[in-house]
Order: C-alpha cells, then structure tokens, then sequence
C-alpha cells in the first residue's frame, strides 16, 4: 500500500471510524457523486422466460438471477451492460444463419423487456448518455454483443447489430469461430491469431465506432487485435494471470501492452478466474458428464437449453463450490493498479453467466466491492476511475474515430 493510501485511509479512520457502518455511509456517498458501469452480463438470457421480470425484484435464491433493476438501485449500480450471447455451433452458412436469427431473437427480447419500464430504464447509445440517465434516477442498459459467431462472413452484420444498439463485440468465446482463435479451444489454435476476416472485422468496427472486446480471445489474437486496432480495446471481464493462472486471464506482458494501447481491463468476478479452487474431483466429473451430455451447450432447441440450465443449476446445489470472496477480486485491481497504475482497470461482473462471490452474489451486493477498496485506502478520484471513467474514456475515444 503506497503512503498516499495509507494517509487517505487514516483520513477514513479518524473521521468516520473504521466500521463497516462508516465505511458503507462514504460508499453511499461516492456512488451518488459517480457513475457506477459492469461491463458485462448475460442478462438478456433470462429475458427469453417469459416470466422473467426485470422490473421486480428476483430473490437470486429462488430465481438464480444476479440482475434486475431494482436489485441495480440497491447495489448502486448506474448502468450495466447487456451480452446478446450466442454460444458457438456450428460454422457453416446453415449454422452461421441460425447464430443470426438466435441474437435478432435476444436483440428483441433485450428491448422488449427494457421498454417495458421506461420509469425505471433506458437504453444507452453514447458514452455519455449514462450521466443525463443517471440524473433522471434511472439505470442505463448498454448492449454488447458476447461472440462474433452471429455476424457469420458478413461484415454488414456488424453494422446491423450496431442499429440494433450493441456497443462491443467480443470477438469469440470458448471455441475458436471465423474471426479468431479462442483461449479455451480444446483443438487449440486454427489461425495463430487473427483470421483474414478477423482482420476486417476488427477494421470495420474501428470504422463504426464499436468497441472490440478481447476477453475469451487467445494471446495471438489479442497481440494482432492491438497491432490493427486504431482504437483503444477493452477486455470487458477478464482477470489476471498472474495471480489465478487460467488462460482467460491476462499476463502481465498483456497488462503492459493494454496500457500502451490505452485500453481497460474489466475485472471478472467469476470464481474460477478470480482463485484457483480447490480440487473437488466429484464436481468436476459431473460437470463433464453434464457437457457432454449437451454436447457442450452447442446446437441446442430452446427447450434443450433450459433442460441443460436446469440440470446444471441442480448440479451447482448438490456440489456446491467454495467461491472466492470481494477480497480476492479486489487483490486483482490492486494487482492492475500496481502493474500498470489505476487509470487501466475497471469491473465487468459476468453476472447471468457464471459471475458471482460468497460476498456479492448478485448486484445488490456491488458496493461490497466499493467498501472493500474504501477499506484498503482508494480515494474518491481513484473508484471514480475504476467504476466508470477509465471504461468511459474508451468509449469516447471509440465514438471519435467512428465514422457513425
């Protein structure tokens, strides 16, 4: 801790105590003076029940979401943004076809469900339209788009989908598609990086004005994105290597590339990326057998997707894991602001998909993350940073060199 935390953080001491009760009183106040933005959520998953309500409050205990907008308020969140995400099948002109009309499908349902509360929401189209939406007392949904396997070979469906509202792509997910290499693929790289076509997606969505999302990308892809790119990049939930070794994660070689590029890393507060669990071999086997099963979530009809959600759901009840905690998420920014410095980091949750802490289960709980850097000597400026503007600063910067 540098002598300038531990100075504000005596500051916070003498003046409020240093009780939970104080620090959620400054934390309070912060979030009414900031804007508070997670980068991503698959959210619009839940839109396709129809009983899903996002307008009331849903006990994550009997519903297992993690988003809503009153739960939003509670947790001080301002905006949030929103995946259109469509798992990865099959690459083929039928496949690629049934990708599109899946996302129009959530494109759909993500605004009929957010305008249907227009008291209580708004969708945001510009960086900017956060603070007037905040000021009317209403929560901003922004929309990403989590893998680029909708767009198919058709670079007009980038700006399709940016009609459409969506703001970044994330290039791929857990299986390598047609525009790049995944960090996760079982059969390991195709193109060593960038495809062809990845190469021109990357430049259309620099012409746009559409963020490029890096999380779930290989390490050569994520170099040739910031060798093409003209624009800063965002990974929108990805953690560090460094301090839980998974290849979603990004090393320190990758950390120092970001800052030169002026991009953010959002930290990710799925469990898995925060801290390497412990071994828990029974859990692991029935979760495998429950992937193939589902022949990995890809291909499924509507009904087969929420039988497999279901029966993973049952599965996470009868092999409960032991989830990393805020503290462990916030050793994560920590670890960015020391590496690189605090103007780099931000927090995209992955809430609806995966994301989630023994300590902040759902976004009411988000300020537990705010009390926990209060805690550890962030000022006012420096959450400022890591809530919202260092996020914002790319967006801006994106916009600019859009041609839209």
């Amino acid at each position: 801790m540098t002598l300038k935390r531990i100075s504000a953080l005596l500051l916070i001491i003498f003046v409020f105590g240093s009780c939970n009760k104080d620090l959620n009183q400054i934390a309070d106040k912060i979030h009414s003076e900031i804007v508070s933005i997670d980068t991503h959520t698959d959210t619009p998953l839940n839109f396709l029940d129809e009983n899903f309500d996002i307008g009331k409050w849903n006990n994550f205990d009997s519903t297992h979401s993690r988003v809503d907008f009153p739960r939003m308020k509670a947790g001080k969140m301002d905006a949030t943004f929103m995946a259109v995400f469509v798992g990865q099948g099959q690459r083929t002109e039928e496949g690629n076809l049934k990708a599109k009309n899946r996302a129009l499908e959530i494109f759909n349902a993500l605004h009929q469900k957010v305008n249907l509360y227009p008291e209580q929401a708004e969708i945001g189209l510009k960086a900017d339209d956060v603070y007037k939406i905040k000021k009317s007392g209403r929560s901003t949904v922004y929309i990403g788009i989590e893998n680029g396997y909708p767009i198919g070979n058709d670079l007009n469906m980038i700006q399709e989908f940016y009609n459409l509202g969506a703001r970044y792509i994330t290039l791929c997910h857990t299986h390598n598609n047609d525009i790049c290499d995944s960090s996760t693929d079982k059969n390991g790289p195709e193109f060593d990086g960038l495809s062809k076509f990845g190469e021109d997606v990357v430049k259309e969505m620099n012409r746009l004005g559409m963020i490029i999302d890096v999380s779930h990308i290989s390490d050569s892809a994520y170099y040739d994105v910031l060798k093409l790119s003209n624009v800063p990049i965002i990974a929108s939930h990805s953690s560090v290597r460094a301090i839980c070794n998974n290849p979603r994660n990004l090393d320190d070689e990758m950390l120092h590339a970001l800052k030169e590029n002026g991009g953010v890393i959002q930290i990710c507060i799925l469990s898995d990326y925060i801290k390497e669990p412990p071994p828990y071999p029974e859990r692991d086997s029935a979760f495998q057998a429950l992937r193939v099963k589902w022949n990995y979530f890809q291909d499924l009809t509507e009904e087969e997707y929420n039988k497999a959600s279901n029966e993973w759901r049952a599965l996470n009840i009868e092999y409960p894991k032991e989830l990393a905690t805020v503290a462990d998420a916030v050793d994560h920014i920590d670890y960015v602001v020391k590496t690189i410095g605090v103007d780099y980091v931000g927090i995209g949750t992955d809430f609806d998909g995966g994301g989630g802490l023994k300590d902040c289960k759902d976004v009411s709980e988000m300020k537990n993350i705010t009390i926990e850097l209060l805690r550890r000597g962030y000022n006012k400026e420096e959450i400022k940073k890591i809530w919202g503007e260092n996020f914002l600063r790319v967006f801006r910067k994106v916009e600019q060199k859009g041609k839209i």
